[in-house]
């Protein structure tokens, strides 16, 4: 089989491995498209080393179609299309005791701690499938490993169907819980990013959708503008590794001071560096935060909203690349971010 292998960092080569043998408790997944995610990135310039060990195959974010089914398995056949969710919980800390997987403290990831699904066939446990409907096109099961965590982060903020929400950030995690809450609420819905091509993005889907370019128009101000100096009820963090702009709060800070009394912040963006925030800002208000970190069970949510039609990702989708042109793929979404936001690798036919 074909292998996309990281064998350094900032180097993808390709190679011929042997097709794995599949265990009575296993099922074999051909896969058939892959998306990169900001993670990938990530991975790809070494800043998730010592935890991914080279030569590796990432991926998690894929879906294919049954190959094999190990004799131990029930519930699967040969040739069902499938997406994997990549999560692999320890089981035994008190998070995981507590039937809360994404806080897990060894929490481990297809794609990140072991080989992922940057190859033609891939093992999983029947635990991790997710069966996805023959209406749902092939390229958009790819996309619901992001899209189950924009309906994560919904649920920890609670998202109602009369909400009124203001989204920082237009990426990868940002655009899944906007699409996400779209199928929930019917309120009103900003998002912030400095990035005009990925606001144009949300435009062109969602033309309802209020767009601001934090580097031209305060977005806080203008949020209280259009509430009548209330705030949202609640307010997304996703963009994690902000860059500065005079006379504006960062991200999570906006997200306060953008809320109404009584409001939620829902963080996910995993920065590096500390976000200063005067907390009597949320005192006041009585605000809630929460954070919200991987998916947990969401997938159904995802593939019942795609098979439902409610959902349409085809414009996060900006190119689909052969699995041979990996190396080209990384270096767009590097290089462009303001023209690529999800590239799918083709991984077989």
């Amino acid at each position: 089989m074909k292998a996309a292998v990281l064998n350094k960092y900032g180097s993808f080569i390709i190679e011929e491995r042997l097709k794995p043998q599949t265990k009575d408790d296993e099922v074999l997944i051909k896969v058939k498209f892959a998306s990169i995610c900001g993670t990938d990135q990530h991975i790809f310039k070494g800043e998730f080393h010592p935890r991914t060990k080279l030569p590796f195959i990432p991926g998690h974010e894929f879906s294919g179609r049954i190959e094999f089914v190990g004799k131990n398995v029930s519930g699967f056949k040969v040739g069902e299309k499938v997406a994997v969710d990549p999560i692999i919980p320890c089981g035994e800390c008190q998070a995981c005791k507590r039937n809360h997987y994404p806080a897990c403290v060894s929490l481990k990831l297809i794609g990140i701690d072991l080989d992922g699904g940057f190859t033609e066939y891939l093992n999983v446990k029947p635990e991790m499938i997710y069966k996805v409907p023959e209406q749902v096109k092939d390229e958009h099961a790819a996309l619901i490993e992001i899209l189950s965590i924009g309906f994560h982060a919904s649920k920890r903020a609670q998202v109602g169907k009369d909400d009124s929400i203001a989204i920082w950030g237009a990426g990868k995690v940002g655009q899944s819980i906007l699409y996400a809450s779209k199928t929930i609420s019917s309120g009103k819905i900003f998002v912030v990013d400095i990035i005009e091509e990925r606001l144009q993005m949300v435009k062109s889907v969602f033309p309802d959708v209020e767009v601001i370019n934090a580097l031209h128009t305060n977005p806080v101000n203008r949020i209280k503008e259009r509430t009548g100096n209330n705030g949202v009820d609640i307010a997304f963090e996703a963009v994690g590794h902000a860059t500065h702009i005079p006379e504006r709060y960062n991200p999570v800070r906006s997200c306060i001071n953008a809320i109404r009394g009584g409001g939620k912040i829902c963080v996910l963006g995993l920065s590096d560096e500390p976000a200063e925030i005067l907390m009597k800002e949320m005192i006041w208000k009585e605000a809630i935060l929460v954070t919200s970190r991987v998916s947990h069970g969401e997938y159904q949510d995802s593939i019942n909203a795609l098979a439902e039609g409610k959902l349409n990702p085809d414009k996060m989708i900006s190119a689909v690349m052969d699995i041979d042109d990996v190396q080209n793929a990384f270096a767009l979404l590097e290089n462009h971010p303001d023209k690529h936001l999800k590239i799918l690798l083709k991984i077989s036919e």
